[in-house]
């Protein structure tokens, strides 16, 4: 076991231990030749095995590092080289100054769909690379995710159990290895399988990072492996308009799951439009040798009779017991145990691009005190609380007109919009709100003029801006996206919020030209709730119409 100052390979000085689990040990070190920081993984080899076993081990181990060192993709972990030291192979990789998924789960809560779908872009990319390269990953799961804190980039990691076309796994034959809460159930029986297992762990890590936990988290092994194989699947409300996806990555016939393809066009089709365009169902590419799939087009989700789907479930089960369960009661703990999801919280989000505009046009700095605050809830204080008379301004057309939760507003400044059902309008000029009742979730509109650089560039600006107007201000972004079919862009961020919001804030700013006019759609929620800001959000944008349109 190696300790704190070793030289591995004459080379690498490790300092501090990163991670620790079956495979090894990672550490932080110093690559003393080319002046860089790397991380190290000792590798556990020889500990239990007889000589030839470790040797076997050792062999197997090089031949599959070498093999996923030829998958190239900014998503996947760079594996720089791999160094002999006391006799025993260490893998040096590229140092990701950031944290897991899983600790940012543990830490913040999940993250919101958007964010999630951006996480899922990254990893189907990677995943791609990896099937491409005859490699399966085998082990998906929120503590193998990374997220580099400067940039973002979402980097796939651990490839210590993957299996790779042609070659013996790293683990014995017969032992199953693994987290059960995010292994597919064609790979509960043991058989070698192809890149739909991949995808159907996908799924569920998305669930986990939109939920705060996995769907199939249970309190024992036996509860894990039948929620896995025989329950039935509730994919999380929170998902929100991520459902279709999740729900078809979800589908336990590998050969009808959601494919690669498919899967990325439907998350860039939410990203773009924030909502999921149809998704036409193209399978996975199977192993040599397994029937084609019939190329009928199937409702994702969709399930074979349930009497035939019990028989299968039921002997899958029954395997995927005795191949867990054979490596004994503490390796069994161990794989539960698994601590990839935990906790809520989201990813930041908007606010308005009026400040950007007021201070060109009067061309002056203004600290973020003394500047005119974008919106109601940006001033520090709780939004007030509307007037009998203003609360009136709003009248509701039929309630099936809008979404179940919702209702649609007909507003005097010129538009109708689904609101949330019991929020009440507050005209506050140049805005108009529509506030929870307790000022939490916020919700305004600004009909204003033309702004001759545009909405992006506007967007663009006010991101800039940010850090100066808004406390805490982070993980700003803005993309470009279109509205009812105009160029339009989406501001989000999130700042620590005024003396008034008791803690962070996460902000969705839509901005956007039409008839004439710049509007300007923004929704604001505690950072704990962004998911539930970012329905709102989507709801609002896909019901925003302009009077008379």
């Amino acid at each position: 076991m190696a300790s704190h100052g070793d030289l591995i390979a004459g080379r690498y000085r490790i300092s501090t231990p990163l991670g620790r689990g079956g495979m090894g040990t990672v550490w932080r070190a110093d690559d003393e030749l080319l002046g860089r920081a790397v991380a190290v993984k000792e590798l556990h080899i020889g500990a239990g095995l007889s000589p030839v076993e470790a040797e076997n081990r050792r062999g197997r181990t090089l031949r599959e590092a070498r093999s996923v060192a030829q998958v190239k993709n900014p998503g996947v972990l760079v594996l720089h080289d791999i160094v002999q030291h006391d006799e025993q192979p260490w893998l040096v990789m590229e140092l990701i100054d950031g944290c897991s998924l899983a600790d940012r789960i543990a830490e913040e809560g999940p993250v919101p769909p958007a964010e999630a779908a951006r996480i899922g872009l990254a990893l189907l990319a990677a995943l791609r690379a990896a099937h491409k390269a005859g490699v399966l990953h085998r082990d998906i799961k929120p503590a193998n995710v990374l997220l580099e804190a400067a940039t973002g980039r979402v980097v796939l990691s651990d490839f210590g159990i993957a299996q790779v076309d042609g070659q013996t796994t790293l683990t014995e034959t017969g032992a199953f290895v693994g987290s059960p809460e995010y292994t597919a159930p064609e790979r509960m029986s043991g058989k070698r399988t192809g890149p739909e297992s991949d995808l159907w762990s996908l799924g569920v890590l998305l669930c986990a990072a939109v939920e705060g936990e996995s769907p199939f988290r249970r309190d024992s092994v036996a509860g894990v492996l039948h929620a896995v194989v025989i329950d039935e699947i509730k994919v999380p409300e929170s998902a929100g308009p991520l459902l279709p996806v999740l729900t078809g990555l979800l589908e336990r016939d590998p050969g009808r799951r959601l494919g690669t393809d498919e899967a990325e066009r439907a998350l860039r089709g939410f990203l773009a439009e924030e909502r999921l365009p149809t998704v036409a169902h193209t399978p996975v590419p199977r192993e040599s040798g397994a029937p084609p799939p019939s190329g009928e087009s199937v409702v994702l989700g969709a399930t074979a009779a349930p009497a035939a789907r019990r028989r299968v479930r039921t002997a899958v089960l029954v395997g995927a017991l005795v191949t867990v369960l054979a490596v004994g009661g503490t390796g069994a703990w161990v794989m539960t145990r698994d601590d990839s999801a935990r906790g809520t919280e989201a990813t930041e989000g908007g606010g308005s691009a009026d400040k950007v505009r007021e201070k060109r046009s009067e061309g002056a700095t203004e600290k973020a005190s003394d500047a005119p605050e974008p919106l109601a809830d940006d001033t520090g204080k709780p939004a007030p609380k509307p007037s009998e008379e203003a609360s009136k301004d709003a009248s509701e057309p039929p309630a099936d007109s809008a979404a179940k939760g919702y209702r649609t507003v007909s507003d005097p400044a010129g538009f109708t919009m689904a609101a949330p059902s019991g929020y009440v309008r507050s005209n506050e000029p140049p805005r108009v709100f529509y506030n929870s009742p307790d000022n939490a979730f916020r919700i305004g509109v600004h009909p204003q003029p033309l702004d001759p650089d545009g909405p992006v560039a506007v967007m663009r600006a006010a991101h800039e801006s940010g850090p100066s107007n808004y406390p805490g201000y982070r993980n700003g972004s803005v993309r470009e996206t279109t509205h009812n079919g105009f160029p339009a862009a989406v501001w989000e961020f999130t700042w620590d919020g005024g003396a008034g919001d008791g803690g962070p804030r996460h902000t969705y700013d839509l901005s956007w030209d039409e008839g004439g006019k710049m509007y300007d759609l923004w929704v604001s929620a505690p950072a704990g709730r962004a998911a539930e800001g970012e329905r709102h959000f989507i709801e609002a944008h896909r019901s925003f119409a302009r009077a008379g349109s």
